[in-house]
């Protein structure tokens, strides 16, 4: 691989983790706290960018944070502290990688660390990415994309790997007029009443093109 081709692809992968650390931080501000780990996890386990230690640790310590929250709120104090001070530990000396303030984030693991029996009922602080509070309201197709099967991975209507594959499909379609994907990716975000009938109706969506990739395909 040329030098040229090493860059790019470094490029690349920087784009898709900062997409998937906004993912993560709008699905904790919404209080999806187990969807907000899921998607920092799989961040971390898909990075190829071992020297960057500092993001590395971010994640964990983000992903930790968001166990920690969760616990914290199902009673469960004992696994809150020990997932709090796990954050703590991964996020001691990072300064701001990927734009997260990281100092608040830290304070709040503190927080859990030393008294999840507190902390429980009170609200997280949110989470900010270069001086912005982000929620499902901000989120770029690309987040959105990673933001919706998350959810539906942690008890949200709608199968997550059809809702996954619905994310690809509008990823292929942005910049050519077709915006049915991106639309109701964005609405299963936005109206958490409606997920039910926006699943259903995405369902039917990835169906009807995968059958008509299907058909093409059997033309050659």
């Amino acid at each position: 691989m040329s030098d040229r081709d090493s860059r790019g692809r470094g490029d690349r992968d920087a784009a898709a983790r900062a997409e998937r650390v906004v993912a993560g931080v709008a699905l904790f501000n919404e209080g999806r706290f187990l969807a907000a780990r899921s998607v920092w996890e799989a961040t971390a386990a898909a990075s190829s960018d071992a020297s960057d230690e500092d993001a590395e640790r971010l994640l964990r310590g983000l992903a930790a944070t968001a166990t920690a929250t969760s616990r914290a709120a199902d009673g469960d104090e004992s696994g809150a502290s020990d997932r709090a001070e796990a954050a703590v530990a991964a996020l001691a000396g990072v300064s701001d990688p990927e734009g997260v303030a990281v100092a608040p984030v830290r304070e709040w693991a503190k927080r859990l660390a030393a008294a999840p029996e507190e902390a429980g009922s009170a609200t997280p602080p949110g989470v900010r990415v270069d001086g912005e509070t982000p929620t499902f309201g901000d989120l770029p197709l690309g987040a959105a994309g990673l933001a919706v099967p998350a959810l539906a991975a942690t008890g949200e209507p709608g199968d997550a790997a059809t809702l996954a594959t619905a994310a690809e499909f509008a990823s292929e379609a942005r910049g050519t007029g077709r915006t049915e994907f991106a639309e109701l990716l964005f609405a299963y975000l936005r109206t958490p009443d409606a997920r039910p009938q926006v699943a259903a109706r995405l369902g039917d969506h990835v169906e009807r093109e995968e059958r008509k990739r299907r058909d093409v395909d059997g033309l050659f």
